[in-house]
């Protein structure tokens, strides 16, 4: 299970700067990012060091795609 909410971070993820790039950089589904954002957090409870500093370097890709939207 740990890893599956794992991977389901990583696509969350994926998803959102997928549809960011086929907006042409502009907007992406807010709805996108606030689940890639919940399947992070969720991840963090079940997850080892190495997959936690995987989820922190997401989360970071996750904000810096936010703020190149603004």
């Amino acid at each position: 299970m740990e890893n599956s909410l794992f991977e389901n971070a990583k696509q969350a993820v994926s998803r959102f700067t997928q549809n960011r790039r086929q907006n042409g950089g502009h907007t992406a589904n807010a709805q996108d990012m606030q689940a890639a954002k919940q399947a992070i957090q969720s991840a963090y409870s079940q997850c080892s060091q190495q997959e936690k500093q995987q989820l922190q370097q997401l989360e970071q890709q996750l904000d810096n795609d936010h703020q190149n939207m603004r």
